[in-house]
């Protein structure tokens, strides 16, 4: 009679986890400003206009740059925002660093507000605009940075010149940490953290580029979601190499350098790295799932439950989901022989890998080389960082950041997640566990494909908004 109780036990089961999916009720949300922010929308626009038209593309050959372009945007600035530069203390590094020091009333906790001024670059025939002429179309502004990053760049600095002029002075200390390099991991943002560390400055807050007012993007919600990075995961490249002794494709051997490469590949695509719920998107789960519908409620209820159901649907359908469980490979380049009918005597592949916070560059390599399996196959990292620190969300400036989002966007959900990219916020992580990743605008999907595409562009009620968050900000710090 024992089989009997397998099918109570099974109901057992169903019911506490469709309890659990009920009582997960959504949480409290941040605490919303109704201070109407008014500022010189015209000026903050023209700003950012200004800062488009200086062509500042970064390369990592330094010979393809023109620093006369970096050093035009440079002396624009005294212009653009004189309020701030009549105040705040300037310093300069190399690599095209900058840090602006405003002082405040106390300096016990700084605030860091970051950005990068220079951009990647475009195939100006792709574009319907002229990439560096900050053409105003449509409601917007078209042109390269407009979106990445020059826009929190002008947002932060238009909010303090504007603060200044009213003779506002923050409670703490704020610094504006600018990099000119930031596209080809430049050493900018490393040089302004070894100040902060030789001058014994540990932030209470730190905001670079980020994550997004965003819609869509989770799993029952339809709204609009705040996403604010409280981590970032690591990147590496990698080489797959194989040698032979080449010889004419008419005669072919077994084991040609590109069968090796494409069974590697083969491999390495079938089997996945192992999904890991991360604090990051742990705590997101959490927090829009209550705002799910109720059979994704059920599932963020009983996470640990259906983790392997979540597992199962990133390996098929890839994209941000995928991203967000687990440690990612991408196929990017492959290099063979320059002739159709010659076995070429090497051959190479190149993936860009993206690393779970639980793993990182050692673990990964590990695992790629397990996965391969042919010893003919040499694995060689090329360039690696590895995953950020996580940020707290218990604190002060968690707390600043959040309110400032959902008070600028009303009726946005805000919550942690994990970025997927790379920013220059990870150096941070050595003094301060106060890191926080966020793009201070909502964008549409089109939008978001824009950034380091074609005909990139910002509406200008964002560039507006932008501005507005910082003053918000700013004032809370």
């Amino acid at each position: 009679m024992w089989w009997l109780l397998i099918p109570a036990a099974i109901l057992l089961f169903i019911s506490i986890i469709l309890v659990r999916g009920a009582l997960f009720n959504p949480k409290g949300q941040p605490e919303i400003s109704d201070e109407e922010i008014v500022f010189d929308k015209e000026k903050t626009v023209e700003n950012l206009r200004a800062l488009v038209r200086c062509k500042t593309i970064s390369y990592r050959d330094a010979a393809l740059e023109d620093s006369a372009e970096f050093d035009k945007l440079i002396s624009l600035l005294p212009k653009l925002y004189p309020n701030v530069f009549n105040v705040c203390e300037l310093k300069t590094f190399p690599d095209r660093a900058l840090l602006l020091k405003w002082r405040g009333k106390e300096n016990k906790n700084p605030a860091v507000m970051m950005a990068h001024y220079d951009v990647v670059p475009v195939n100006e025939a792709d574009w319907s605009e002229e990439p560096f002429g900050a053409a105003v179309k449509d409601g917007c502004i078209w042109g390269r940075g407009t979106l990445d990053t020059k826009s929190t760049f002008n947002g932060s600095l238009s909010a303090a010149d504007h603060l200044i002029a009213s003779d506002f002075v923050p409670q703490n200390d704020i610094y504006f940490a600018f990099s000119g390099g930031e596209e080809i991991n430049g050493k900018g943002a490393v040089h302004i953290v070894d100040y902060f560390k030789e001058n014994n400055i540990e932030p209470g807050l730190v905001i670079d580029e980020g994550g997004a007012v965003v819609e869509d993007v989770f799993p029952g919600v339809k709204g609009a979601c705040g996403l604010i990075g409280i981590a970032e995961k690591g990147m590496m490249d990698v080489r797959y190499t194989v040698k032979s002794g080449g010889g004419h494709a008419s005669a072919p051997k077994p084991g040609a350098p590109v069968d090796r490469l494409s069974s590697a590949c083969l491999n390495i695509v079938k089997n996945p790295f192992k999904v890991h719920l991360t604090e990051p998107v742990r705590q997101m789960f959490d927090t829009l799932g209550r705002y799910s519908n109720f059979l994704y409620k059920v599932i963020f209820a009983n996470i640990k439950i259906f983790l392997p159901v979540l597992s199962l649907m990133g390996k098929k359908s890839g994209g941000e989901l995928n991203a967000l469980l687990r440690t990612t490979v991408a196929f990017t380049q492959m290099e063979g022989s320059s002739a159709s009918n010659v076995i070429p005597p090497e051959a190479s592949l190149v993936s860009n890998i993206r690393l779970n916070p639980n793993d990182n560059i050692d673990s990964a390599l590990e695992y790629i080389n397990k996965t391969v399996s042919d010893d003919n196959v040499s694995v060689s990292l090329t360039h690696g960082v590895n995953p950020s620190r996580i940020s707290t969300t218990d604190c002060d400036g968690w707390k600043k950041i959040a309110s400032a989002v959902a008070s600028t966007w009303k009726g946005c959900l805000v919550s942690p997640y994990l970025m997927v990219q790379c920013s220059d916020s990870r150096h941070y992580g050595t003094i301060s566990d106060k890191v926080y990743r966020f793009s201070a605008m909502d964008l549409t999907s089109e939008e978001r494909a824009s950034i380091h595409g074609n005909n990139e562009r910002i509406r200008i009620e964002t560039v507006h908004k932008t501005v507005e968050f910082y003053i918000r900000l700013i004032k809370d710090c």
